[in-house]
């Protein structure tokens, strides 16, 4: 299970590699696409011969490795279908058009709306209706790209969450070039690089800063939970001076723990309370 969680990190940057490598739009999404064709079928062939430990191991899998995965080919095809057909002329006709998918995109969620509040709560109680192969002929809503997928490969709902995942990143995108073709996407409170002198350094271990991310990502704090991950990672390795390495491998340690402790967010709480009754002192 832990290479699952390594091929994701591998695949995320492989990704990166291609975006400050290619200009071109479409050809990022085709090459894009490729790779992550290519990261499904290694994840597929791995696990094809695999016998899961337990149902809470194949519920892990097919809630959250495989979707993570799937999500990003979903992104890619989508974002090169709406590229393709977009208008290069005519500042309100595009953003008409990406207004128009913006909605198109949002259908899916109200017309999944029972599910999409099951996932995005992190609920578990039905886990083994949704996530496990024996299972799978639960499937109502069959999505478009299900195709992708063989039926070995798959259960009742581990393309739903891979899709729900994908157009919420197809969102956030679409919301960005509207905002640039508005001249307000590079413009609006850019962010200043911290001088160095007033440079905020992680002094914590790098386990719970990883804690921290994963938590905040869950949470849907920051933008409106549009923001993944590395987003979060990123943002916060360079605002605190740090280098978290493999943060899928140590999530990953974190799942590992007894009971699955928060260790570093519960010292969170501890020391908010212990600072709100020393203010009243």
């Amino acid at each position: 299970m832990k290479n699952c969680y390594k091929l994701i990190y591998e695949l995320e940057h492989n990704l990166k590699v291609l975006k400050c490598k290619i200009n071109n739009l479409h050809c990022l999404s085709e090459q894009s696409i490729l790779l992550c064709k290519s990261a499904l079928e290694n994840l597929r062939n791995s696990f094809k011969e695999y016998t899961f430990k337990s149902k809470k191991e194949e519920i892990e899998f097919y809630k959250y490795i495989k979707p993570k995965v799937f999500s990003y080919l979903i992104f890619y095809v989508k974002q090169l279908q709406i590229e393709s057909k977009r208008s290069i002329e005519g500042k309100k006709e595009q953003i008409k058009y990406l207004k128009k998918y913006i909605a198109k995109l949002q259908t899916y969620f109200n017309n999944n709306l029972e599910f999409y509040h099951y996932f995005k709560s992190n609920a578990a109680h039905l886990d083994e209706q949704y996530f496990l192969r024996e299972n799978k002929s639960l499937r109502i809503n069959i999505e478009e790209h299900y195709f992708f997928t063989e039926d070995e490969f798959s259960t009742s709902h581990d393309s739903s969450v891979a899709t729900i995942m994908a157009y919420i990143k197809l969102i956030e995108y679409l919301k960005n070039e509207i905002d640039k073709l508005n001249n307000l996407h590079q413009n609006v409170n850019p962010i200043k690089p911290l001088q160095k002198e007033n440079q905020l350094n992680w002094t914590g271990s790098k386990t719970d800063l990883v804690e921290l991310i994963y938590a905040l990502q869950k949470s849907g704090a920051i933008n409106n939970g549009t923001a993944d991950v590395k987003e979060i990672a990123s943002t916060l390795e360079q605002h605190f001076n740090i280098n978290l390495g493999n943060y899928y491998h140590t999530f990953m340690e974190i799942k590992l723990r007894k009971n699955i402790t928060t260790k570093f967010i519960e010292k969170l709480k501890e020391s908010l309370i212990l600072r709100i009754k020393e203010s009243d002192e």
